[in-house]
């Protein structure tokens, strides 16, 4: 087929790929513009422009595209019989949802029409979910309230971080892009309208999703957390009124330690080089890897060793 692809992190790229190898012609390449990145905030392309690049393909970067004359045209010169749009970034327009003769295929990160929005793996992973997946989609001027396609599940493993499951769903989902046009083109697959009443919503992340309310959540929901968002926001608390980021924790079980009575939320018990942090529900985090504001990295022995911290000491807004 004759296609417009649109997409712009690295989730994109194996899509992309996938497309080219099956035979599609790939006509144009949309992706959002080179932004600042990094410390010295160095104009960077996206990743989907490099890989497009790389390929020979044509890329353009609009700035806008709801009401760009210019970029109509463009697209509508192209005619493309489907414009496949794999985390873009941007809502697409009517104009662009009317172009194409199967529509705009979208491929979106969760099991539809769990996880609306922008950040559908790490909130699968943040709320402790066993499962979630990929769902193929014909989008309509709604957030991920169009008609279901196809839909691949991918279990979550315990241990598993969102920057694992990124890379999973990326990989998964480019057949499934690949076997929907193909079931678009010959009638094989029936759009099947989503149950809204069954809808979740993903916001966007905040600094503030990263910060541990022990107080609120226990050990294996803050472990939750944790996974979730990497590589960021991450997680992080106050210790003396300075910013600890934790960068590796573990849900405590009691022969973790040796036993003593429940402590408040936010307390610190220290045994030998190791921390262990009271949490809601009498449970209990062990920090493994902690870095403290304007600090290296450090193991926590070796936190320990040059930071002076005894037990009873309170962590969070108790800290402040």
């Amino acid at each position: 087929m004759r296609l417009v692809f649109c997409g712009t992190p690295r989730f994109a790229v194996p899509t992309l790929e996938a497309l080219r190898a099956a035979g599609h012609e790939i006509a144009q390449v949309v992706s959002q513009p080179d932004r600042p990145a990094g410390r010295k905030g160095e104009l960077t392309a996206p990743p989907v422009k490099l890989a497009a690049l790389a390929a020979g393909l044509p890329v353009t970067q609009p700035e806008k595209i709801r009401n760009n004359a210019e970029f109509r045209e463009q697209l509508e010169a192209i005619a493309p019989e489907a414009i496949v749009v794999v985390a873009y970034g941007r809502l697409i327009p009517l104009w662009m949802l009317k172009l194409p003769r199967l529509g705009c295929i979208n491929l979106h990160a969760s099991l539809l029409p769990r996880y609306r929005g922008a950040a559908p793996i790490q909130w699968a992973v943040a709320m402790g979910d066993a499962f979630t997946g990929n769902t193929t989609m014909l989008l309509d001027e709604g957030l991920d309230t169009g008609p279901i396609l196809l839909q691949r599940a991918f279990a979550i493993a315990p241990e598993m971080t969102a920057v694992e499951l990124f890379e999973e769903l990326a990989i998964g989902g480019a057949p499934l892009v690949v076997k929907t046009l193909a079931g678009l083109d010959d009638g094989s697959i029936e759009p099947q309208p989503q149950n809204h009443e069954g809808a979740t919503f993903a916001p966007l992340l905040d600094r503030e999703d990263g910060r541990m309310d022990f107080a609120a959540r226990t050990a294996h929901e803050l472990k939750n957390r944790w996974r979730g968002f990497q590589p960021w926001p991450g997680a992080f608390t106050t210790l003396e009124s300075k910013k600890l980021a934790v960068h590796r924790l573990d849900v405590a079980d009691s022969s973790s330690f040796t036993a003593f009575a429940p402590g408040e939320p936010g307390w610190i018990h220290i045994e030998g080089d190791r921390i262990f942090v009271a949490c809601a529900g009498e449970t209990w985090l062990e920090f493994l890897e902690v870095q403290l504001e304007g600090k290296k990295r450090l193991t926590v022995a070796e936190f320990l060793h040059g930071h002076r911290l005894a037990s009873g000491a309170r962590l969070g807004a108790l800290a402040q």
